[in-house]
């Protein structure tokens, strides 16, 4: 027997009767595949050649209606699922359908969210702060006080307690004082002493009086005490001078003539035009000229003696007779006003250290000695020693305290100027550091006045107020606008205090003193317990 004939496939069989052959009748045509749930329908194999056919033999169903005809079912799951796949994506997939060969894969596209930003996270949380609740508000209310400002600082904590305008500047009057003094010890040293030169002229005879800005230089002989203590007395710079002239020309005949030299300063710069002129008549203040003697006092005993028009004329006149008075072979010589061309010195004599004098300076609120010490420091911190000068002379001679001057307009040394302007809050900071009494500073805190004990305070704070008699150091202001008052308070809790009052208004009244009195007594009473409400 031999092997069988293997089945024709479809594709064989389409391929042979298209050349013309006929399939051996054998050769079942294969049914097509079907689902295994499905039967698989019966094939009748017909002859390869369709003329060959007998009667009641069909030709094989051929294309699409053929293939729907044998295969119904499968025919209609395969319209079912594009009929619903059309409706959502019927373009991708009619992409898919026409010329996929070159098909492009659709990107997809992402959409992110955004992470937020973290939440900004505070920084370090603030202590909270002390609830207060002792007040001075209805005192500062006192209409004696007009337009005021005020601070007040706890030295322990550098804290601002109370503020009223407390960074607004205003005038001081000699409040001022205190920061004069701050600026001579700093820019001038506690130790240096202002220093009256007497040197040759240009012609025989003559020599040359050069003033340094000592006006405590005395006229008084020795062993009589003008107002300024240990002040170099106009005698001795005379015998000096008579003897080292005499040395140096012992051919010569003596001294004929005095030249004066007030150029340390510009001599015209010697008033300020919003000083009163009664402040010299009265005697509370002389010109600001850099050579003058006792303050260019009529008593030189007395603190308040009216002043001359001529301060530099009245030293050169004692000076001429104390010449005299030493034996100089001429008697007394003629005066006249220039400037020295030597730098030979033939005699001079020096103040007391600038420790003292801002000690009673600050103790007797004196002017003139206020205004040379300004002045001076001018001169030796690189400027001319001009009024125009003093805001950079102090806020240069201030800056070493570690406070900022922002705001401090400075027109004299001693406070009379009502175009002054420091606000209250700067004294009140200033202040602290001289409580802690470092860079020479004790200096300024030991000459303040106790109240109801020393000084301009010695007869204040009375009735209710002397409960802080004792316990408040302050330096006294006054002028025809303002009244001031500013100094340490040791609280009756133990706490220290330093502030800064300033009462402010055209012809203020003398009582507004008092007020300042109370208020400051309502600081003494509260203590760190002084509430800003």
């Amino acid at each position: 027997m031999t092997e069988p004939e293997q089945p024709l496939s479809r594709r064989a069989l389409r391929e042979a009767r298209a050349k013309g052959l006929q399939a051996p009748a054998s050769a079942p045509v294969p049914p097509p595949a079907q689902p295994p749930t499905e039967p698989a329908p019966t094939e009748v194999a017909g002859p390869s050649d369709p003329s060959a056919v007998s009667e009641g033999d069909a030709p094989a169903p051929r294309g699409i209606g053929a293939f729907v005809r044998r295969h119904p079912r499968a025919v209609l799951t395969t319209a079912l699922a594009v009929g619903f796949l059309l409706p959502a994506s019927g373009a991708l997939f009619a992409g898919v359908a026409v010329g996929s060969a070159n098909a492009v894969a659709p990107v997809p596209v992402v959409t992110t969210t955004p992470t937020p930003d973290p939440r900004p996270l505070p920084g370090a949380i603030a202590d909270p702060s002390r609830l207060r609740t002792c007040s001075i508000d209805a005192l500062a209310q006192d209409e004696r006080l007009t337009t005021l400002f005020g601070s007040v600082v706890n030295t322990a904590t550098g804290e601002l307690l109370w503020d009223r305008q407390a960074a607004t500047p205003a005038p001081t009057a000699s409040v001022l004082k205190i920061l004069t003094g701050a600026v001579a010890l700093s820019t001038l040293g506690p130790d240096y002493r202002l220093t009256t030169r007497v040197v040759p002229g240009s012609t025989p005879g003559t020599v040359v009086l050069i003033g340094g800005g000592d006006a405590t230089l005395s006229r008084l002989p020795a062993g009589q005490e003008s107002v300024y203590p240990g002040a170099p007395k106009l005698a001795d710079l005379a015998a000096q001078t008579v003897a080292a002239y005499a040395a140096a020309n012992p051919d010569a005949p003596g001294i004929t003539e005095v030249v004066l030299d007030a150029t340390y300063w510009s001599i015209g710069d010697r008033w300020d035009s919003s000083w009163d002129r009664s402040l010299q008549t009265i005697g509370y203040n002389s010109e600001v000229t850099a050579l003058q003697v006792d303050g260019d006092r009529n008593d030189p005993r007395s603190a308040i003696s009216p002043r001359s028009t001529d301060p530099v004329g009245r030293a050169g006149a004692a000076f001429a007779t104390a010449l005299a008075e030493a034996g100089n072979p001429e008697g007394v010589p003629t005066v006249s006003l220039g400037s020295a061309v030597s730098s030979t010195v033939l005699a001079q004599v020096q103040s007391q250290p600038v420790s003292a004098l801002v000690a009673y300076m600050i103790d007797t609120s004196d002017n003139t000695v206020a205004e040379m010490l300004a002045r001076v420091s001018s001169r030796v911190i690189g400027f001319d020693g001009s009024a125009a000068s003093l805001t950079r002379t102090f806020t240069g001679g201030l800056n070493p305290y570690g406070v900022p001057t922002t705001g401090i307009t400075i027109r004299d040394g001693s406070g009379l100027s009502n175009l002054n302007a420091v606000p209250a809050q700067y004294v009140a900071e200033l202040l602290v550091a001289v409580n802690g009494g470092g860079q020479n500073l004790s200096i300024i805190g030991g000459a303040l006045a106790v109240a109801g004990v020393s000084g301009d305070l010695s007869q204040r704070f009375t009735g209710a107020n002397a409960i802080a008699r004792g316990a408040v150091l302050g330096k006294v202001g006054w002028i025809g606008s303002a009244r001031t008052l500013a100094g340490i308070v040791r609280a009756a809790d133990g706490s220290v205090l330093t502030f800064s009052f300033y009462a402010v208004r055209e012809n203020v009244s003398a009582s507004t003193r008092d007020a300042l009195d109370t208020l400051t007594t309502g600081v003494f009473s509260c203590g760190d317990n002084l509430s800003n409400n």
